[in-house]
């Protein structure tokens, strides 16, 4: 038995009104997400509703979702470049294990032979929901003080830290890492040139005895005693170990000078301390499930390695 006429007007209003119905739902979306609706719509063999019904129930205006719709095939494109965008940015990121933020993408990029742009690649992080680790200001270091000295250098340095070219500027310094799951505490020390930021030595002792900071130096005296200015000068805060009678004599018998931050102020060695704090991120997942000194010992050795062929 076929419909009659009437039946199918009322069929066919049903059909316009479920179609409205959907549109509406749509008001807590973007204008984007209205016309590709309205797209989607229009393509179906089922709808009974004009681009002028559509706009009206969207409440979009019709020369707004035609402008769209010239545009549309260009932002597929443009989609899709963003996708193969952040392919790379991921691999940059997942590139030796150590989570990076803009910077070091930025940086690994360059390594892989690609320029883009610190802007493109933030705006793509943020776009696909890839966010690295925020570093924290550290807590005030209670270091227990051996001894009481009034060996203070003057700041010879002044924040001039890359105005001198390579092998002037030599900033050191010490930082704490805690390991396994007992927490255990080992100690770092660190000379990194100024001007071309590698690591030029560095020792990692379970204990804060002066004489692995006496080691650091003759290790950057051993390893990088040609590349070494006549006029170099050594940079550090105000701590125990660089205060000392025997770093002091082993300055002056390397014939390097010393200069030394202002009391209190880490901004007076801040490119030491923040390769400290990007270090720490990197491999603070590492060093948790390290089970013993000889294992942090080799992600510290790993580390320096990556830093000064492939980080900085």
């Amino acid at each position: 038995m076929r419909n009659s006429p009437a039946g199918e007007r009322y069929f066919k209003k049903s059909e316009i009104y479920q179609q409205k119905a959907n549109l509406k739902t749509a008001e807590g979306q973007t204008v984007r997400e209205k016309y590709e609706l309205m797209d989607r719509t229009l393509e179906s063999p089922s709808n009974n509703l004009s681009v002028s019904a559509l706009c009206d129930t969207a409440g979009v205006s019709r020369s707004g979702f035609y402008s769209w719709e010239k545009r549309k095939s260009f932002i597929s494109e443009k989609e899709e470049q963003d996708r193969k965008d952040f392919e790379l940015i991921l691999e940059a990121y997942k590139f030796k294990g150590y989570d990076k933020g803009r910077r070091g993408i930025h940086m690994r990029l360059l390594h892989m032979g690609i320029v883009m742009n610190h802007k493109k690649i933030s705006r793509l992080m943020k776009k696909y929901g890839l966010f690295c680790p925020i570093r924290k200001a550290n807590p005030a270091r209670r270091m227990a003080k051996a001894m009481k000295t009034s060996n203070y250098a003057d700041n010879i340095l002044n924040r001039h830290f890359e105005e001198y070219g390579p092998g002037y500027v030599l900033e050191t310094d010490i930082t704490y890492l805690f390991y396994g799951h007992e927490r255990s505490k080992a100690y770092l020390s660190v000379v990194k040139d100024g001007f071309t930021k590698q690591i030029l030595a560095y020792v990692l002792s379970p204990s804060l005895e002066e004489d692995f900071v006496l080691e650091t130096i003759n290790q950057l005296y051993s390893k990088h005693k040609y590349n070494i200015h006549t006029d170099a000068l050594i940079h550090s805060d105000q701590g125990v170990h660089y205060t000392s009678i025997k770093f002091i004599d082993l300055l002056k018998s390397l014939e390097i000078r010393q200069s030394m931050s202002r009391r209190g102020n880490c901004c007076d060695n801040a490119p030491q301390e923040s390769f400290f704090g990007h270090m720490k991120d990197e491999i603070g997942r590492y060093t948790e499930n390290a089970c013993s000194y000889e294992d942090l010992k080799e992600i510290i050795d790993s580390y320096m390695v990556y830093y000064n062929t492939d980080r900085y």
